[in-house]
């Protein structure tokens, strides 16, 4: 195989390329590799994986089509991109549902063996577009993928079914080609994957190296592109992270830094099940994964295990949630730390369980019954999972209080790179397990004390004598733990557990604004539009607009300087995906008329969109 080319190389900032096909034809793993590739040559990258909903749809139909967005730079970049630059697709349907998302005058390139009537119709085309002028915005490339591939495995003795699984690879080879990426950052990947499997093996790697040598010895490819490394990189170790792999890697962080074995109680659910085939790799870390048989299960047995002195987590998406909610009040009146993570998707119902949404941020903050109060906060981008999953499990184990993280679809499959942190960097976690019935002074212990500046009360090692106590959903009596019906203590600890999560705000850092402390506008968002909004802030700060950009991690309780830095500006806005949840809940707490900019279509929130909504918001 070639490594070096005599062809021009033309030097670019940034690229976003969108790989998109049937769901059988490879196209994560396409998506992944070149991310990997893109990464171990010092790129920042940010990636947006496309499932569609239906596991198993007919192939060639707009159904069954998935995508892999991927934004590659010599810059920070915070988003995977809003539109192509380069769109390679595997077949009619590709193209009929992804055509929109490239650039006029990127590159198109298309499989046009699969443009064959029966697909055609399947996608909606009446003609073929790749014949006609309706492609004429693009650079058109048609390439023969799956007559190549063939030919590349004539004499191998393979199925014509195994073949065609093989083009996602001769796809590969040609991208990596055209963009100077080095055959050796994929073909050690292949080995690995297809170890047990040589035959599989070498027809991949075969159909990978014919793609490349297409590329370079065809005439329809003139000219290459290379996009350089970030310049500016802090030292340390980077690896690529999705969400929830970063979310697995804290929840684990964070209970090995306090000392407690790790209880997993899950049932599987899209988007959040490979939390759970994450974690269960982790057995020596103490960790213990129960696949339960349904969401109500789950979530009882991780209340169990932290009732058994290890922290209870169970994970869901927002139907989930809903079946979770009774037991998740009985750990607030237990007060017993428990992790609940909600990786949001579009609702309700089924919905669009593939596709992203934040719909679920009422539903989290009260969606209980009674004076149900936890603390919840939201993960902004896949690399931040890590340090949201380290702080919810902090706060659980130290204030004895159910924490809930929000993730979404785009953070959950999105991937990014992220810097591995020392262990001694992490916050320390003292669980503080007590196994004495006296207190340091002498004085006895009811299993309802509690510390002064937390509120919470102890937290104690499952039979230790003089601190047996009953632990139930039953109102208790404030110290002693003892069932009551009284109104007053009733009223009594209802105020008491509020207050527990209020005093948390208080152990928070001050709330950062990116840009101008008072002016014009202010975009506030929290989770996953985080990227777009900053980005589209910052595009008009350098314009010269008064705008500036807050996110909102923790959601309850909220930050105590919230309400002064939302009065410093004329005017606020609240971009979110859903129908205005933030916005309501601004407006209700702080007395500010906040505007909103609201698109709920199972897609993440672009910077051109939120460009031109910051643009309309803005004074004058």
């Amino acid at each position: 195989m070639q490594t070096a080319s005599q062809k021009p190389s033309e030097t670019l900032e940034a690229v976003v390329i969108r790989f998109a096909g049937d769901s059988g034809d490879g196209i994560q793993l396409t998506g992944s590799q070149f991310t990997a590739a893109s990464a171990a040559v010092g790129n920042d990258t940010a990636t947006f994986p496309d499932f569609p909903a239906e596991i198993r749809a007919p192939a060639g139909t707009l159904a069954g089509v998935s995508g892999y967005q991927l934004h590659f730079s010599s810059q920070d970049i915070l988003t995977p991109g809003d539109r192509a630059d380069v769109l390679v697709v595997m077949n009619p349907a590709a193209l009929a549902s992804n055509q929109r998302w490239l650039k006029p005058g990127g590159v198109l390139i298309a499989n046009s063996d699969a443009f064959v009537t029966r697909n055609l119709t399947m996608a909606g085309y009446k003609a073929n577009p790749l014949q006609d002028d309706t492609l004429q915005e693009y650079q058109l490339f048609c390439v023969d993928l799956s007559r190549l591939t063939g030919d590349a495995l004539n004499d191998m003795g393979l199925s014509a079914k195994e073949i065609e699984r093989c083009k996602n690879y001769f796809a590969l080879g040609l991208v990596f080609w055209l963009f100077e990426r080095q055959p050796d950052l994929v073909t050690g990947e292949i080995d690995l994957k297809f170890a047990s499997k040589p035959i599989l093996r070498e027809a991949n790697q075969r159909v990978f190296r014919a793609g490349w040598d297409y590329g370079e010895n065809t005439d329809l490819f003139r000219i290459r592109y290379r996009v350089p490394p970030v310049a500016d990189v802090a030292p340390g170790t980077y690896r690529s992270v999705s969400g929830n792999e970063a979310t697995a890697l804290g929840l684990i962080a964070a209970t090995t830094k306090a000392g407690l074995g790790l209880f997993y109680g899950s049932y599987p659910i899209t988007p959040a099940s490979d939390i759970l085939h994450m974690l269960a790799q982790y057995k020596e870390f103490g960790v213990r994964t129960f696949q339960a048989e349904d969401e109500i299960a789950a979530v009882c047995a991780a209340i169990g295990a932290s009732f058994g002195n290890q922290l209870g987590i169970t994970a869901t998406s927002g139907p989930g949630i809903a079946l979770k909610s009774e037991a998740i009040g009985l750990a607030v009146m237990t007060e017993l730390p428990l992790v609940i993570i909600d990786v949001q998707r579009g609702g309700p119902s089924t919905g669009l369980p593939t596709k992203t949404e934040q719909a679920d941020l009422m539903q989290a903050l009260y969606g209980r019954n009674g004076e149900c109060p936890v603390v919840v906060l939201a993960a902004r981008s896949p690399a931040d999972a890590f340090e949201c999953a380290y702080a919810a499990c902090r706060i659980a184990i130290t204030s004895r209080v159910p924490v809930m993280l929000l993730s979404d679809g785009s953070i959950a499959n999105g991937a990014e790179p992220w810097r591995v942190p020392s262990v001694d960097s992490l916050p320390a976690i003292d669980a503080n397990l007590l196994d004495s019935a006296e207190k340091l002074n002498g004085e006895p212990l009811l299993p309802y004390d509690r510390q002064a500046d937390t509120l919470a009360r102890p937290w104690i090692k499952l039979g230790t004598p003089g601190l047996e106590h009953r632990l139930g959903g039953i109102e208790k009596w404030d110290k002693t733990g003892h069932i009551s019906y009284d109104a007053d203590n009733h009223h009594h600890m209802v105020k008491v557990r509020q207050a527990k999560v209020d005093a948390i705000a208080k152990t928070f850092p001050p709330s950062e604004v990116s840009g101008p402390a008072s002016g014009d506008l202010l975009v506030v968002t929290w989770g996953s539009p985080w990227g777009s909004a900053l980005t589209a802030v910052r595009e008009l700060q350098a314009q010269g607009k008064s705008v500036a950009h807050l996110q909102i991690r923790w959601l309850s309780p909220l930050p105590t300087d919230i309400g002064a830095i939302l009065a410093n500006y004329k005017r606020v806005l609240v971009p979110e995906i859903n129908n205005g949840q933030l916005l309501r809940l601004l407006r209700a707490t702080y007395a500010i008329d906040c505007v909103g900019y609201n698109r709920i279509a199972g897609q993440p929130l672009t910077v051109t969109e939120l460009r031109g909504a910051i643009l309309e918001a803005l004074p004058n």
